[in-house]
Order: C-alpha cells, then structure tokens, then sequence
C-alpha cells in the first residue's frame, strides 16, 4: 500500500479555479480536496503531509509533443526515455506524449514497437505515443484503426522534409478521411517543404551558409501557405486538424480565420518561438546552430501575435517540441552547411517555469498558463480527467510550486543530457519544489527521488474537444 498523503496550505490551481485547499492522495489518486481551514480537512489523517504554505499546488505538466532517442539526420536526439523524462519531471511535467516512427515501407506497428521497447521501464514519468506517417497506403491507412482503438489516437504528419518524412496532398487527405472516420486526430508541421527545398539550394549555392539562413529559407510565408493548405484538406476530408509548433503571425491568422468559422481547428506553440528569435540564430561562430528547429525561430515581432492567440484561444497547447542535439559534435555538423544541422532544440525542463514566467510578466493569467500547459493538452490527447487537473478521481500526479523562488536558467544546473542552454543566463521568477507522480515522490524539495521505470505507458481516448 502506498502512504497516504496530504498536502496543506496551498494555493490549489486548476484551469477552472484557484481555491486555498488541501489536497488528499490515496492509492495513486486525488480522493479528496476540502478548504484548508475546514473542519473536513482538519480531520484528515495521512502517513506524510506535505506544508504547501505560501506555494502554489497545480497538475503535473502535459507536454504532447518531444521526441526522446529520436533519429535525425544521421543522428540521435540526445536524451533517452531516461533521461529524457528525469529532466521533464526536474521541471514539473508528469506525462509526456512522445512520437513513435513509422520507417518508410514497414508497418505503423513496427514502429510502434520500437518506441515502446525503447520507453517500456525506462521512465520516470508517465508516456503515451502519437505515430508518425510517413507512408500513407492501404496498409498504413487500415493500421490507424487498430492503433487509435488500443490508445495511439493521433497520427502525424510532415509537409516538410521531402525524401524523409514528407506526405503529398492525396496522401494527407487520405490520412484525414480514415482520421475523420475513426476518431484519430492528425496533427501537421505545416511547412512547405518542396519550396524550402529550392530556397535552400539557392542560398548554398549562394554561399550563404551559415545558421541564420535556416531561417531565411524557412520562410513565414511558407509556413502559413502550408497551414493555409492543411485547414481546407481537413475541410474536404471533414476532419480536425492539429497544427505543431506553430511560430509565425500568418499561420496564427490562418488558424484564427478557421477558428471564427467554427471549424475544429487547433494550434499549439513553444516557448522558444515565445521567448527566442532569429536573433539567436544569427549568434557569431556557428553558436545559432544551437538554435536551430523548424519551424524555425522567428522575428521577435511575431511573439505578440504568439501571445495574443494564446491569450484568446486560437492557439491551445504550449508543447516544447523537445529534440536536443548536443551543439559538439551533433549541430557541428552542419558547420558549412546550415541543411545539415540537426533540427531540434532542448526544453522538456523549463516550459511551466518559463510560462509561469508569462504569468509575472502579464502574457497570461495563472489559470491559462495551467490550461495551456496540463488541462488543455490532457483533453486534446484523450488524457483528461486522470491528467491535467486536480480533482478526485485523478491521477496523483502534483506540483508543489513555488512562485517567489529565483532561479537562472543555465547548463551548468539544468538536467537534460544536452551540452548548452537555450535559455544561458535567463533569469526567471517561479521553480518547482516538488513532484508527485501518482502519488510517489519523483521530486522532493528540489532533490530527485524517482526511478527509471516509474512512469507507465498510458493509452489514450480520442481528442476531447469532438465530442
């Protein structure tokens, strides 16, 4: 049996409210909360109390979008399920959904496998998987049934990186009927990857090699061009559509435009589009490399249309997109050439630390920052209410969360197995004290008490907000 615990004197916040309440956990769940002076609360007996006083009590962060151990470019992402999901618990995240890979010519369920060999007693937190397509065929196609009915309900798909993952209109189409059918979700990075493609070529060929052109070539334009396209596919195929890593005001307009038609149309971003720019990427002696995703960094002018849409619904989810490459001897790659750096940046640590940074900023209220960050993707992913919220009957998984503590961001402190910081110096207002993950200590008081094989695979309903 599990000790009974009760955490006092905090401030409870959930998308829906914040209410000074106890909180207490049996057997996994949430069973009870009652007003912290209340004589029910008084009367509560636990094996372990844990004094909130003075700190925020929120739900364990959802993150729906990493890519742990993940192939790119001749290479691997550098954090493992292990370590991976140690970093994201450091920063109060309790469940991710990671993205399984179909590899071209196999079956969805080859794929699968893999990723749940490569998770399965890896973890210290909670996972589920979406499925990357990156063969749309008969085969494929009838395979989606069977995965969105056993708990792998959204699919991806790429209109970028031709040769790679890249899917054609018909293909996209087809993958958007059979999820409009059976209830999976698909969600796009919407780039146009055939024009990329030119662009690159010519700016090589141009000479102009450096980090920076990553995001010259990764035109804006590009990108809402792509969600433009995606939103009247899902049209045509009456289904729902998810954007990824949405990072410029032209797509935001895009999805804004469906979203006062009442299409079911969603969009997530990131905190490096929220918090970083092209001014990073355009850092002297190839250290933009380390910033180098796609969609790429943009503009700091577009950040205000990020936040906006954020603060008015027509972007949903904040995910990190977390896919480090050590900036030694993995983004050095590209060194003469920007196409070959690996695409992907770190960040499972530090997303409800940099959002709650939005909140003492005025971008977002206390209540957003937990619907953007737990209760929202817990709903869109067929998570809520066992993740995402605090509640009875949910899952134990809680932070204790102090909102005064100071802390700079930086390599030298931070856990995920990746050789910089994104964010080197950043000083930021809000840290993690203590995590529980179903009930079991994971952090405790800034120490770290899980294990490797904690965390459970979770199969998951369809998206929530179809019903």
């Amino acid at each position: 049996m599990m000790p009974r615990t009760v955490i006092r004197g905090g401030l409870v916040i959930t998308a829906a409210e914040e209410t000074h309440a106890d909180v207490l956990i049996e057997d996994e769940k949430i069973v009870a909360l009652a007003a912290s002076d209340s004589e029910c609360a008084r009367g509560w007996t636990a094996d372990r109390t844990l004094d909130a006083t003075g700190k925020y009590v929120i739900p364990g962060g959802v993150d729906p979008h990493t890519h742990m151990e993940m192939p790119f470019g001749g290479t691997f992402a550098a954090d493992t399920f292990e370590t991976g999901t140690r970093a994201a618990a450091w920063g109060g995240t309790t469940t991710i959904v990671d993205f399984a890979i179909q590899t071209k010519g196999h079956a969805l369920r080859e794929g699968l496998d893999a990723w749940h060999l490569k998770a399965s007693g890896n973890c210290a937190i909670d996972y589920g998987f979406h499925m990357i397509l990156s063969d749309v065929d008969q085969g494929s196609l009838k395979e989606m049934d069977l995965l969105v009915a056993e708990g792998v309900s959204s699919f991806k798909l790429f209109m970028a990186y031709p040769g790679v993952f890249y899917s054609d209109d018909g293909q996209i189409l087809r993958a958007m009927q059979r999820g409009a059918a059976n209830g999976g979700l698909i969600m796009m990075h919407a780039e146009n990857g055939i024009a990329i493609d030119v662009l690159v070529e010519q700016a090589l060929a141009e000479g102009r090699t450096d980090p920076r052109y990553h995001g010259e070539v990764r035109k804006a334009l590009l990108e809402s061009e792509a969600t433009h396209r995606a939103i009247q596919l899902a049209r045509v195929a009456g289904a729902p559509l998810y954007v990824v890593h949405v990072s410029a005001e032209e797509a935001v307009a895009e999805l804004t435009q469906a979203r006062d038609k009442g299409l079911p149309v969603f969009g997530e971003t990131c905190p490096q589009y929220l918090f970083l720019s092209t001014d990073n990427l355009a850092e002297p002696d190839f250290e933009g490399a380390k910033y180098v995703c796609s969609t790429p960094l943009r503009p700091r002018e577009h950040q205000a249309a990020l936040w906006r849409g954020l603060r008015t619904n027509d972007l949903q989810v904040v995910s990190t997109d977390h896919c480090p490459f050590c900036f030694t001897g993995q983004k050095e790659l590209g060194r003469g050439d920007f196409s070959k750096i690996p695409n992907g940046m770190p960040g499972v640590e530090h997303r409800m630390d940099l959002l709650h940074q939005a909140v003492v900023d005025g971008h977002i209220s206390r209540r957003r920052w937990i619907e953007i960050a737990c209760a929202t993707p817990a709903r869109m992913f067929g998570l809520y209410p066992k993740k995402g919220t605090i509640a009875p009957g949910a899952d134990a998984d809680v932070v204790i969360y102090d909102p005064a503590a100071e802390q700079t961001l930086s390599v030298e402190t931070h856990h995920m197995n990746v050789d910089y910081s994104a964010y080197e110096g950043k000083q930021i207002t809000g840290q993690v004290q203590t995590v529980l993950s179903r009930g079991t200590t994971v952090i405790d008081q800034r120490e770290y008490a899980g294990r490797a094989g904690h965390g459970r695979y979770v199969p998951r309903a369809t998206c929530q907000y179809l019903s």
